[in-house]
């Protein structure tokens, strides 16, 4: 296990990449040509799984013909007639039991699905807070949307990304640049106007290195024991709440001041073994999400591993003892001149992360803790991109922003942890 790496992080990132990427047309079976891939969201952290098209493009995930907050506030289960205690901790759902929700992915296991109806959640609470200090009707919604999603990005940057690529490499991007992720300056984006998009190199290898963190089993209500992540009361997705053992008790998955809090498996090139041998996938397709996941970066044609640490300017002592590494574990499963071509981007970050490890202080690395400073780039300039891209974010609008001036709370709204339990 990790020291410092609440399991419910793990989560959060699907949730994130939930938000950004749905990629429906490529295949790991064929070649695939990034620049005609489609990206079915929208690449910006802007939170169109919980908003939707907003009330008027998707009314159905909002209050209607109420006295109050019609078209402003969303819907939860807790919203039927004569809620049931499980509907009142679950999201909204149809007759036959799909959640009604701005992307489906998010009700794929229990753990994303109570992260969706804790978003919700908390945008109710920040449509009380601004009706309280007195935001006229028609401007609430607006409003309480860009608060949440300032949030929701102020804690990608200063909770989430500081947990899995170190302050240090923070601090350089937001204080230096970024120097890889630079849509502004991609002649094939011109035609675009320079704007935001999701680099496979991203999303086909380095936003994967949660597969190595997710634990086989893992806690989320104190005192209670663990329960199997593919198991029937977590892993069984698109199903409404049905198990009190269920409910996500959020201290318990983010809060480390808690000695007891389960915290995510370590950054490597190990991963569970439900991992594995997936059991959504049917007999004759490939049931190893590791096996997937190389192939996939195969189909899109990624450049291996030692070529993007070059064009990050790592050191040569650094990348040879990755793939030195990478070399030893093809030649003990019986491929020894597999990776003479270099190492796959995917397989060079997990490896990268438990054996150089994630930078905590200056000059300072400890292994399996998070990603390493190829990963750790990539990931991290790419989600700080794609703010400082976009006019309506915090980071492409007001830099100074932080939650304290927000006023939740005294202090401000800073983690995962606090907006959960707002």
């Amino acid at each position: 296990k990790t020291q410092a790496v609440p399991v419910a992080h793990i989560f959060f990132g699907q949730f994130v990449d939930h938000d950004i990427t749905l990629d429906i047309s490529s295949s790991f079976a064929r070649l695939d040509r990034a620049e005609d891939t489609t990206n079915v969201r929208t690449p910006t952290l802007d939170l169109d799984c919980i908003y939707g098209d907003g009330p008027e493009g998707s009314p159905y995930l909002y209050y209607h013909k109420r006295p109050k907050f019609s078209g402003v506030k969303l819907l939860t289960g807790a919203d039927m007639p004569s809620p049931t205690p499980f509907q009142t901790d679950d999201l909204l759902r149809t007759p036959d039991d799909r959640a009604i929700i701005g992307d489906p992915r998010n009700d794929e296991n229990r753990v994303v699905s109570q992260l969706q109806l804790g978003m919700i959640r908390f945008h109710n609470k920040v449509v009380d807070h601004l009706d309280a200090e007195g935001v006229p009707e028609g401007e609430l919604f607006e409003e309480a949307a860009r608060m949440v999603r300032w949030h929701y990005q102020w804690i990608v940057v200063n909770d989430y990304l500081k947990t899995l690529v170190g302050a240090p490499l923070l601090a350089d991007i937001l204080g230096h640049g970024r120097r890889i992720y630079r849509p502004e300056h991609c002649t094939f984006n011109a035609p675009y106007g320079g704007g935001p998009f999701i680099p496979v190199e991203f999303s086909v290898a380095a936003y994967r290195f949660g597969h190595s963190m997710i634990p086989q089993r893992i806690q989320i209500q104190h005192g209670k024991s663990a329960l199997d992540v593919f198991g029937p009361t977590l892993g069984h997705g698109f199903c409404p709440l049905s198990d009190a053992d269920a409910v996500v008790h959020w201290p318990q998955v983010l809060d480390l001041s808690d000695s007891t809090v389960d915290r995510a498996d370590q950054l490597d090139a190990k991963m569970a073994k439900d991992l594995l041998d997936l059991p959504f996938v049917a007999a004759g397709g490939v049931k190893s999400l590791a096996v997937r996941n190389l192939l996939r970066g195969q189909a899109f044609l990624l450049p291996s591993g030692e070529t993007f640490a070059e064009l990050c300017e790592r050191p040569a002592a650094e990348v040879g003892t990755v793939t030195a590494k990478a070399r030893a574990l093809a030649s003990d499963a019986g491929h020894a001149r597999a990776l003479d071509g270099g190492t796959p981007l995917w397989l060079y970050i997990l490896i990268e992360a438990g054996e150089i490890g994630q930078e905590k202080a200056p000059g300072t690395f400890i292994k399996g803790e998070g990603l390493g400073p190829v990963g750790g780039r990539i990931v991290a300039e790419t989600l700080i991109g794609l703010q400082e891209l976009d006019s309506h974010a915090y980071l492409g609008s007001d830099r100074s922003w932080s939650p304290a001036r927000a006023g939740l709370k005294p202090g401000g709204v800073n983690t995962l942890l606090d907006l959960m339990m707002y």
